[in-house]
């Protein structure tokens, strides 16, 4: 453990799944809470987060649980961020600072933002990081390292609070960076959300062929199709209310993606192969800079260990 000074006295977490047992797991490596709350309307998973030592205490109650809580996360489902909201509030104490972990943010800005007591500080959060796996068992402490964490702060937030909650996620290990809301929701549209819808459809559609069977869609998944059962085995709940409370900047880019969808079916059937080149030559670059930046690794197989 971290032996620098704590961010905050308490830290509550609403929510004991992948992101939630992750930040609770993060913030006691690193020493960002001197006292860790965990909340979790499930009693079976909070007993399985209890058996597994990851907070200070327990309560399937968060207004218990936000009591005298300095910084609270809402690291539920989008479509359960109003309940979970209502439910901790009466708890939250004055000054206290509240932010969540969903991958959209004006809809939790705009339903959440009002049901909370004007005296707390609502900052939306999503650090984009996570796996396909869900669960408390799931989390990592090293979930958020040289990950990014995108903050949208409503106008007027106090800067002192926005530094203070910044400061968290990157004791964490996060990239802090600052957007707006709608931006934020238009940019994670185009990296995360519609590549995830373009997962689930093209899964579902092998799933759904005649002429190919089953056996072998998994016997010979090694040809790509693997990467994306991958994303296509997120937590449903999750998604689906992703897609549900993101729609208009899903749809644009759907659009768009279906207007490249057709002239790249074009170039096919014409035999454009200096079209197609050039588009793969563009894709290429784009991977080469994300391993750049950090964003994954130029191992073989995505990093996967081999047999030698």
């Amino acid at each position: 453990m971290s032996e620098k000074t704590a961010i905050v006295a308490k830290l509550a977490v609403i929510g004991a799944g992948l992101i939630g047992s992750s930040v609770v797991r993060a913030a006691r490596h690193y020493g960002a809470a001197e006292n860790i709350a965990l909340a979790d309307a499930d009693e079976d998973v909070l007993a399985r987060a209890q058996a597994l030592s990851l907070a200070d205490t327990y309560s399937v109650s968060a207004a218990q649980a936000v009591a005298d809580a300095d910084l609270i996360i809402l690291a539920v489902p989008v479509g359960a961020m109003a309940s979970a909201a209502t439910a901790a509030a009466p708890g939250m104490k004055a000054g206290a600072i509240v932010s969540d972990v969903g991958s959209v943010k004006s809809s939790v800005l705009k339903t959440v933002g009002p049901l909370l007591p004007e005296a707390v500080n609502f900052i939306p959060g999503h650090p984009v990081a996570g796996t396909e796996q869900s669960g408390p068992e799931a989390g990592f402490a090293s979930l958020f390292d040289g990950r990014w964490c995108i903050l949208t702060p409503p106008e007027g937030i106090d800067p002192k609070v926005l530094e203070t909650l910044s400061a968290f996620w990157s004791r964490l290990g996060s990239t802090v960076d600052i957007m707006t809301a709608d931006h934020h929701d238009l940019v994670l549209a185009i990296t995360s959300h519609v590549p995830h819808l373009i997962a689930y459809n093209i899964v579902g559609t092998a799933n759904d062929l005649e002429t190919v069977t089953r056996s072998e869609v998994i016997k010979y998944s090694a040809g790509g199709f693997r990467d994306f059962t991958r994303i296509a085995a997120s937590d449903p709940t999750m998604w689906r209310d992703v897609f549900l409370n993101n729609k208009e900047a899903v749809l644009e880019m759907l659009g768009r993606f279906n207007e490249d969808l057709t002239a790249l079916q074009r170039a096919i059937r014409w035999g454009d192969g200096d079209a197609l080149f050039e588009l793969f030559t563009r894709t290429r670059e784009i991977r080469r800079r994300i391993i750049d930046a950090g964003q994954d690794e130029a191992a073989v197989d995505f990093g996967r260990p081999h047999d030698e």
